[in-house]
């Protein structure tokens, strides 16, 4: 039996677009229901709150500015993870590729000058994002070791390395806790609708999206990796170099999701801080998942999650309703996307 991730999504492949649409909607519409049960148990009216997140994440350019804000590292991380998926490989490691590129496009960006400082760190940015995945995907390709434990224990390793690196080498001055040094400001990726802090970032986001919509359908690789994904024993038969197919993955995977640690650190943070992700990476396994791994429903998924992470923040100023509500939704989402894929395996 095919248990591949990509498995998940065969079916929506061949459906028509409005159910590569529907498909990422329906388990936020199923959250809806349960949050609504949540709110009426609690005192609240959930027509209430739920227009006031719909103001707040759509009702005007700024607000429209801050969820697409929050949905740019989605964006990078979900691709990155849709990628993967796509080829059979449950990566897990796309948040250890997100900090370690943050840290090592902030350290670039602080110590290179010059006109070419931004595409200069992005670059050094997604080679760091290469180096978390790839040696997980050669082991899975090489010795067949589960991708989903060596990219975990990745994450851990990233994590406890990026924090020493800062606090014993990189520390700013002045600066209390776990911080390097401010990116200057010509380094900065530019601002959109400025003071709404929405850069260039999501155009890079969208452009990869679109990008990869067109070369998993339209591309040799893209064919051996979908196959790889549907079926590894066939795709051999055909001649398909699997080991091969999976190495690319993980570096393609890895080198999206340091992108996106780039483009955080030089639009959002402007330096590497402790704190620098609140868990992006997590957050793009169930964008993927969502978006049954295709662009379209990977963009879906990314601004409906940016807009529960943007409007939260905002709706508790005019409710008494507390943020651990929006943190039920988003839960309630990730379950029923991973249920429908485990249901489909």
């Amino acid at each position: 039996m095919n248990t591949s991730p990509d498995s998940a999504v065969e079916p929506a492949r061949r459906a028509l677009p409005v159910g590569a649409v529907l498909r990422p909607v329906l388990p936020f519409l199923v959250a809806l229901v349960i949050g609504a049960v949540v709110l009426l148990a609690t005192g609240h009216d959930p027509l209430d709150f739920y227009q006031l997140l719909v103001r707040e994440a759509f009702g005007g350019t700024d607000r429209i500015a801050a969820t697409l804000s929050s949905a740019t590292p989605l964006l990078f991380t979900g691709l990155a993870t849709a990628i993967a998926f796509r080829a059979g490989v449950f990566n897990v490691g796309v948040e250890g590729g997100f900090l370690l590129s943050g840290l090592v496009t902030a350290t670039v960006a602080v110590h290179v000058s010059g006109p070419l400082v931004v595409p200069v760190a992005m670059l050094a940015g997604a080679a760091a994002g290469v180096l978390v995945s790839v040696g997980p995907g050669w082991l899975r390709a090489r010795w067949g070791v589960d991708e989903v434990v060596t990219t975990l224990m990745v994450n851990f390793v990233v994590t406890g390395v990026t924090g020493w690196l800062v606090t014993s080498f990189l520390q700013a001055r002045g600066v209390a806790n776990a911080a390097t040094p401010l990116i200057a400001r010509s380094a900065w990726l530019p601002d959109l609708l400025p003071p709404d802090n929405l850069t260039s970032g999501v155009l890079i986001g969208l452009g990869l999206a679109v990008t990869y919509a067109v070369w998993i359908r339209h591309s040799v690789l893209g064919y051996e990796l979908r196959q790889t994904g549907l079926n590894q024993r066939f795709a051999a038969a055909q001649g398909i170099r699997v080991g091969k197919v999976i190495v690319v993955a993980m570096v393609i995977s890895g080198a999206i999701a340091g992108l996106g640690g780039a483009a955080h650190a030089l639009g959002v943070v402007h330096r590497y801080v402790d704190g620098f992700s609140p868990g992006y990476g997590f957050t793009g396994i169930a964008v993927a998942l969502l978006g049954r791994n295709s662009a379209v429903g990977v963009v879906i998924g990314a601004v409906l999650f940016g807009a529960l992470a943007s409007a939260g923040t905002t709706a508790q100023l005019f409710s008494d309703i507390p943020l651990d509500i929006v943190n039920v939704l988003s839960g309630t989402v990730m379950v029923f996307a991973v249920v429908r894929l485990w249901r489909r395996r």
